[in-house]
């Protein structure tokens, strides 16, 4: 698929990995519409070609609404809607049992809710509207890339909230694939190691070298344009469709 001359649609659009990859979309000629919570639009940088407007991801009525707003900008611009990433997420941290007590049910509900349900809202409201494109010459009516983690494979101590839901991430990949063949359109995730995202700039510096020293190679933090530039060639490499790419410098975490 040619990402010129299309409208996509970004979540978690205000800041790390989401504002990559709108920034990266648009220089390659989409426009691009980014979905974020209020507050984080607030302190948004400008882009050329990427305009926000507010949506929660876990509410779809909101998400519907957000669609609405794309396919405004694709009607007025002449650029069918034909390209989402999900990239809205969090990633708190506890365990099981602690001394604090039991894990938290309604922390784990509220990251399964974004992570996981909010996915799969947008995959789903939008895969509604993308089915309704003109195919193109191979039949093709547009990308979905998704954001799951390693953690969906290995998942550290503190993260089993985490973990369940970038494994449904990763599970849902192949199924919606195959669920959406019949309508052209292609579903693919990419699964980030560890990424210097605004979270970990916050961390001393001990704990990025150590973080650093865990991957193989390259032995740094991935940055979150070379997940945009992954995210790029997903959506233009058109036999890639229900896989799940690791971004991890063959990174295998460690327990802890």
């Amino acid at each position: 698929m040619n990402i010129s001359g299309t409208t996509a649609v970004v979540t978690g659009a205000a800041s790390g990995l989401g504002a990559a990859t709108a920034a990266k979309l648009a220089s390659l000629g989409a426009k691009v519409v980014g979905f974020d919570l209020a507050q984080s639009i607030t302190s948004a940088a400008e882009v050329e070609g990427v305009s926000y407007t507010e949506v929660d991801v876990t509410d779809p009525a909101a998400v519907s609404r957000g669609l609405d707003v794309a396919a405004e900008v694709a009607v007025e611009s002449g650029q069918p809607f034909s390209i989402v990433v999900n990239c809205a997420g969090i990633a708190p941290s506890a365990r099981i049992l602690s001394r604090k007590g039991v894990h938290d049910a309604g922390l784990f509900a509220k990251v399964i809710d974004i992570n996981l349900n909010g996915t799969f809202h947008v995959l789903s409201l939008a895969a509604e509207r993308i089915a309704a494109n003109e195919p193109d010459e191979q039949g093709q009516r547009g990308v979905i890339v998704n954001t799951a983690s390693v953690a969906g494979y290995e998942g550290q101590i503190g993260q089993v909230a985490y973990a369940a839901s970038k494994g449904g991430v990763i599970s849902m990949t192949i199924a919606a694939a195959r669920d959406l063949a019949q309508y052209g359109i292609r579903v693919n995730t990419i699964a980030p190691g560890v990424v210097e995202t605004p979270l970990l700039a916050t961390v001393s510096d001990e704990f990025r070298e150590a973080l650093e020293a865990s991957v193989p190679f390259p032995s740094r933090l991935a940055r979150p344009d070379e997940y945009a530039a992954l995210a790029s060639f997903l959506i233009s490499h058109d036999y890639m469709n229900g896989e799940v790419v690791r971004m991890d410098g063959a990174l295998r975490m460690a327990p802890r």
